[in-house]
């Protein structure tokens, strides 16, 4: 891969994990569960040894979960690419979350901190775009 190839993978990575905590916030699971592959494995940075393993398991998981109001913020992500079609980044989360306002309005930030976390991903290639085969998240600080 050239340098101009070699930086696209890497921009195109990076979209692929903004675009996931994008989702996420949005709760569209059909879209975010579409982002990893058939066989790709996750983790919830709040239960790091508990990996969820396939994509259709991925999709029940997260429509599982009960509604809430979240924002992610993702930086610092790293991307270093072992081939052509093979790729691993890290990344760092801030997460604020909250519930439903009574009156209506916007959202009401919950009490406690936010959470930070990290993420270690290991991507490949596939005929969709590159795509999450391991997503291993975790929490850096204690709530």
């Amino acid at each position: 891969m050239d340098e101009a190839g070699a930086w696209g993978a890497k921009a195109a990575i990076a979209e692929l994990i903004t675009r996931y905590a994008a989702l996420s916030d949005a709760g569209d699971w059909d879209a975010l569960a579409a982002l990893y592959t058939e066989e790709g494995r996750m983790n919830r940075p709040t239960a790091p040894d508990q990996f969820i393993d396939g994509r259709e398991a991925i999709l029940a998981a997260f429509k599982s979960r009960p509604r809430r109001s979240a924002r992610h913020i993702v930086a610092n992500v790293l991307v270093t690419l072992e081939s052509d079609a093979r790729a691993r980044a890290s990344s760092q989360l801030l997460l604020f979350s909250g519930s439903a306002a009574a009156d209506g309005g916007l959202p009401v930030q919950s009490s406690g901190p936010p959470l930070i976390g990290s993420y270690e991903d290991t991507l490949v290639k596939t005929t969709e775009g590159w795509r999450f085969a391991v997503r291993r998240g975790s929490l850096d600080f204690r709530a």
